[in-house]
């Protein structure tokens, strides 16, 4: 590049520099706690995305002054196992790596870890409270509710990139953005959704079903979020009217059409493909590929949270 050409106008920002933005926090609130808290793992499958998972968690514990114990257990003996970690007191927070039958049966085992060991945010009463925008459990709001990793990660990807407007009260920081998400799982793209709905954004939420879209009424009047279909809707309708996308298609065989996308728009992938081919930096503004990094220091943040919860209760 000469001194007069333009600089480019895409900035790809990777997930370890968002992490590490948040490792400071983390620090700060192990610093507190002064002691290591105990984070199991059980792996009761031979999924490589699963070990993949795991040995980043093993990792990060490590780097970041916590402990780790990853139990690698058969999926049969997987219910007593949990159940035990239940009732052990050294344990502090617990974590399976999903799949396990690929079934209703898993979500039995997300509802089987005890909620003040939860660092998923996968128990009922943490899910219960993300769709109806409660954010603490107790009246006196001293014990913050625990959020699912990969849609906050994903939220503290937005705050980093300043998409978040700290001039506007807590809650409502999102009002004036759309967001298209292209993936509507139960673990992360609706989840997603309702965050980022509950914050103020008008989110279209995309699967192969069609389009949902979630937002607080006019003006964000509403406490919580509602949820319409967008009848005959498809990507074609969406995109173009949003400043945020946010794509986690799984499998090889998805590519985004980038040629829908806004000027200027922010694009984020977080599944394990790409879902964004190279020519989205010619469209984006900015483009973060992966936010994998910034899951696992969630993961660490909540581990946190739920130890404070559990202090703030003994202390109650």
């Amino acid at each position: 590049m000469t001194a007069h050409d333009p600089p480019a106008s895409c900035k790809v920002v990777l997930a370890g520099a968002i992490a590490k933005s948040l490792q400071l926090e983390v620090g700060e609130g192990l610093a507190k706690v002064k002691r290591k808290p105990l984070l199991v793992g059980f792996l009761a499958n031979k999924d490589p995305a699963a070990r993949l998972y795991a040995d980043w968690t093993h990792k990060t514990c490590e780097e970041n002054g916590f402990r780790f114990s990853l139990r690698e257990v058969d999926r049969k003996d997987l219910e007593g196992q949990i159940l035990a970690a239940n009732k052990d007191e050294k344990v502090d927070g617990i974590i399976v790596y999903y799949p396990i039958f690929n079934s209703r049966q898993d979500q039995y085992l997300q509802q089987l870890i005890e909620v003040g060991k939860d660092v998923e945010g996968l128990s009922h009463r943490y899910v219960f409270n993300m769709y109806q925008n409660i954010r603490f459990l107790d009246e006196h709001k001293l014990q913050k509710s625990i959020l699912p990793c990969t849609p906050l990660a994903i939220v503290k990807v937005l705050e980093y990139l300043k998409v978040y407007n700290t001039i506007l009260p807590y809650g409502n920081r999102l009002f004036g953005h759309s967001v298209t998400i292209v993936n509507r799982s139960e673990v992360v793209g609706r989840p997603l959704a309702a965050l980022l709905a509950n914050d103020g954004a008008n989110v279209y939420s995309v699967d192969v079903t069609g389009v949902q879209q979630y937002t607080r009424g006019e003006g964000i009047k509403k406490s919580r979020h509602e949820v319409v279909d967008k009848d005959g809707w498809t990507l074609e309708d969406c995109v173009p009217l949003s400043d945020v996308v946010i794509s986690g298609v799984p499998g090889e065989g998805f590519k985004f059409p980038t040629r829908l996308l806004k000027e200027g728009a922010i694009c984020i992938n977080f599944s394990t493909e790409k879902n964004f081919g190279p020519e989205v930096k010619d469209k984006a503004s900015i483009y973060v590929p992966a936010v994998g990094k910034v899951t696992i220091i969630v993961l660490l943040r909540n581990l946190l949270r739920i130890v404070e919860n559990r202090k703030s209760l003994s202390n109650g």
